[in-house]
C-alpha cells in the first residue's frame, strides 16, 4: 500500500518542489519531475520513475498510474497543488533519472539538433519534440541554452527527454569540433551569407549537425563561420524572421532522418 502525504512541509514533497525549480539540483542529482498522465506515461515507457505520486482523485479516473515502476505515494489536494508547475493539477508527479550523454557518445552517420543560447523552455522543449519527430538521434544544447529537463520544456517535448541523447557544451566550438571529429556535416541557420533550403543536399552519408541559434540574435558569427555551410528559409517580403522553434522545425524536416 504506497504512503499518504498530508504535509505540505514534507521533507520528500520538498525535495521534489527543489527538482522542479532548481537547475542546479536537477544536474547534481541527475534527476528532474514531471507532472501530467500524458508525460509522466511517455517518459515511463523509456525512463524508470525514481518516485510516484498521485491524489486519490487522479488514480480513482487513471487506476493504470498504480503500475508505474518507482516508489508511489498518494498526496493530498493540497500537497497537489504545492507540487503542481499548473494551474489546473491533473494530480499525478513523477521523479525521473535524467538522461544526458557525452560527446563519446556520437555516432558517425547520426543525426542531430544543436542549440545555442536558445533561452525559451517551450522553445528548446519544441525543438527536441521536433527532432524526436523527424528521426534525429539526440540534441547538443550549448552555452546559456534553457535547461530541458525543466518543467516548461519537459512539457513541450512531449517525452522527447527519454527518446533522445542530450549532451551539454559550455561553447559551441566544443561541439562542432566533435563534430567534425566524428565526420558529421555542421550546417548553420543563418540570414546572411547563406544558401536557400531547398539548394541544401539532404544526403550526409557521414551525418548531420543542425545549428538553431538563440531567439534574437540567432547564431554567433564565429559560428556560422566555423559550420560547413549556412542555409536560411526563404520567407515572404516583408517577413523579417520565424520563431526559433518553427524556424528550427522546418530545419530539422528538411534533413530529417526519417523518410516520409
Amino acid at each position: 500500500m504506497p504512503d499518504t502525504i498530508q504535509s505540505r512541509e514534507n521533507e520528500r514533497i520538498k525535495h521534489a518542489c527543489a527538482l522542479r525549480d532548481s537547475a542546479a539540483r536537477r544536474r547534481a542529482e541527475g534527476l528532474f519531475f514531471a507532472e501530467g498522465l500524458r508525460l509522466c506515461t511517455d517518459l515511463a515507457q523509456s525512463l524508470c520513475p525514481v518516485e510516484v505520486y498521485y491524489t486519490q482523485r487522479f488514480l480513482q479516473a487513471h487506476p493504470e498510474a498504480a503500475q508505474l515502476p518507482g516508489r508511489h505515494a498518494f498526496v493530498s489536494e493540497a500537497v497537489a497543488e504545492k507540487l503542481s508547475d499548473t494551474r489546473s493539477p491533473q494530480g499525478l508527479f513523477c521523479i525521473f533519472p535524467r538522461r544526458a550523454q557525452t560527446f563519446s557518445d556520437l555516432g558517425r552517420g547520426g543525426r542531430y539538433l544543436c542549440m545555442e543560447h536558445v533561452q525559451d523552455p517551450a522553445n528548446v522543449g519544441a525543438l527536441l519534440r521536433s527532432a524526436a519527430a523527424f528521426g534525429f538521434d539526440g540534441a547538443v544544447l550549448c552555452g546559456a541554452c534553457a535547461d530541458p529537463f525543466a518543467p516548461k520544456a519537459a512539457r513541450a517535448s512531449m517525452g522527447a527527454l527519454a527518446r533522445m541523447a542530450l549532451i551539454f557544451a559550455d561553447e559551441t566550438k566544443q561541439a562542432i569540433d566533435a563534430f567534425h571529429l566524428y565526420g558529421i556535416t555542421v550546417i548553420a541557420a543563418a540570414l546572411e551569407h547563406s544558401a536557400p533550403l531547398e539548394a541544401a543536399d539532404t544526403a550526409f552519408p557521414g551525418g548531420v549537425a543542425v545549428l538553431v541559434g538563440n531567439e534574437g540574435n540567432g547564431l554567433a558569427p564565429q559560428t556560422v563561420a566555423s559550420a560547413d555551410m549556412a542555409v536560411r528559409i526563404p520567407m515572404a517580403n516583408g517577413v523579417e524572421s520565424l520563431n526559433a522553434a518553427v524556424a528550427g522545425s522546418v530545419l530539422l524536416w528538411h534533413f530529417r532522418g526519417v523518410q516520409q
